[in-house]
């Protein structure tokens, strides 16, 4: 059996509940929707983005630039009015960057609706200057 570090996500994850910090929350509107009528995948990802900032910029006390996303999977989708949580936990602090494994869950809008993950992946931020130019990041924070 995969452990829960291992890939692939799945939705039935090792643990019940939200890894890491809460980093943002939020509600899907109408506007977010696809074609189909659900959030569109590329909204959840911005959410996803904004959320692992937030916390490698806490992490750096600088400036970071998303430099990659190394997986990312979607497991259910998302409906309007639905409450939209970003978990981040900080897996690796390079010299200059930062992998956060992020885990997006959400909370239906019916009475007694369980929330679930519906999305996770894996990004990586690089500390900048004013300038844009990589900084080392403090490893001993």
């Amino acid at each position: 059996m995969p452990t829960r570090h291992e890939f692939p996500f799945r939705s039935n994850d090792l643990m019940p509940h939200p890894r890491g910090e809460l980093s943002l929350r939020t509600l899907a509107m109408p506007a977010d929707t696809n074609p189909n009528g659900d959030i569109f995948g590329g909204w959840l990802l911005s959410q996803m983005d904004i959320a692992g900032g937030l916390a490698a910029k806490d992490r750096c006390h600088a400036r970071v630039a998303t430099v990659a996303i190394e997986s990312m999977c979607f497991h259910h989708p998302v409906a309007v009015g639905e409450v939209v949580c970003c978990h981040t936990e900080i897996i690796k602090v390079g010299r200059t960057s930062m992998r956060v494994r992020i885990e997006v869950w959400s909370k239906g809008v019916h009475h007694g609706a369980q929330r679930r993950k519906v999305t996770e992946g894996i990004f990586t931020y690089v500390a900048i200057d004013e300038q844009g130019q990589s900084i080392p990041v403090d490893r001993e924070y």
